[in-house]
Formats: structure tokens, C-alpha cells, sequence
């Protein structure tokens, strides 16, 4: 990843300095920085309330009610981890946070999330089928109320942010089946393989 950032810029003042347009690539530098500093800090606002709302969800017990309904679904997901047990935990939070579509929020979920797998399977520097369907379904994100998404609209002028709620819920159902679908057919081909 570290590469890539690193070629983009350096392709882009290549083709600004063989086509001529060097000053309208350092005005377009310095007006874009401008635009990403204002929504960074729009951003905060919005994800300020949400963070602060899981926290409160939290203490009122209602994240814990969203683990309890959860269960089986994390059960059956994640065949590994103990029923109950702190990376069950941490998965169902994980899970929820991204349900309410606070994708910043539910980094730190999954990061512990993830070493909580690893403690428990004693997996050192090995992803588990656990982990990996973790990593996969944090990437799928099944979304009920994708409020990032209807925070960046609104703070790039949407009237109606949250008017694309019925295709997110589409692609998110879609991509997330087949996301699962995925990571449990290669695991059980790799499983096949390591025994061979």
C-alpha cells in the first residue's frame, strides 16, 4: 500500500511535467487539501455523536442485548471461538457496530476482536478460518443505518442523506452471502488440501 501512495503522486507530476500543466496540478493540490480538511472536520462531528451513541448503547446494556441475538449467528460463523467467551464478545460488537454502519468506530473492535481469535486458538502469526471470515465480513459490512456513508453526503450537500437505504441494504445483504459463502468454500478446500 505504502508503493502505491508513493507511485501515484510521483506518475501524476510526471504526466503534469511532460504535458505542461504543473500549475494546475499544484492548484489543484493545494484547493483539494483545502476541501479534505473541511470534510475531515465535518466528518468528526458526525462521527463524535455516533461513537458516543455506541457508548451509551453499551452501557445500557443494549449492545449486549445485540451479543445475546447475535449468538448464534457468531455460533455458527465462527466455529472455533468459545461460546461466550471475550472474542465472541468483542466479534458480536464488531459485528453491531458495523451493522449501525460506524465503520471508524468498529476498527478497534475488530483489531482486538482479531487478537482475541488468536489468543484463544494459540495461532500465533497464522490467520485462523476464524479471522479470516472476521476480516471478510468487516469488509462486506452488512449495514442497517450506513452512517458514514449518509455523513459524507450530507457534508458534501445531499438534501436527503440517508435516500440510498434500500440499496445499501441490498449490496450489503448480496455482498455479504457472498462473502461468507467464499471464505467457508476456501476453507474448506484448504482444510482438503492440508490433509492430501
Amino acid at each position: 500500500m505504502k508503493i502505491i501512495l508513493i507511485i501515484l503522486p510521483v506518475i501524476s507530476l510526471i504526466f503534469a511535467a511532460i504535458n505542461g500543466r504543473m500549475s494546475e496540478l499544484s492548484a489543484s493540490i493545494l484547493g483539494r487539501s483545502g476541501e479534505a480538511v473541511e470534510l475531515v472536520i465535518s466528518l468528526c462531528g458526525i462521527m463524535c455523536f455516533w461513537c458516543g451513541l455506541m457508548k451509551v448503547a453499551e452501557r445500557a446494556g443494549l449492545v449486549e442485548k445485540l451479543a445475546r441475538l447475535l449468538s448464534p449467528i457468531v455460533s455458527f460463523l465462527f466455529r472455533n471461538i468459545k461460546k461466550g467467551g471475550r472474542a465472541a464478545g468483542l466479534i458480536t460488537m464488531n459485528l453491531a457496530a458495523n451493522i449501525l454502519g460506524l465503520g471508524n468506530a468498529s476498527t478497534p473492535l475488530g483489531i482486538a476482536a482479531m487478537k482475541a481469535i488468536s489468543e484463544e486458538n494459540n495461532s500465533g502469526e497464522q490467520a485462523t478460518d476464524d479471522m479470516i471470515m472476521l476480516a471478510v465480513l468487516n469488509t462486506a459490512s452488512l449495514q442497517i443505518l450506513p452512517a458514514t456513508a449518509a455523513a459524507l453526503r450530507a457534508a458534501n450537500g445531499a438534501e436527503k442523506p440517508f435516500d440510498i437505504l434500500p440499496c445499501v441494504w441490498i449490496v450489503s445483504v448480496y455482498s455479504v452471502t457472498a462473502a461468507m459463502i467464499s471464505a467457508k468454500v476456501m476453507g474448506a478446500i484448504s482444510r482438503k488440501r492440508g490433509k492430501t
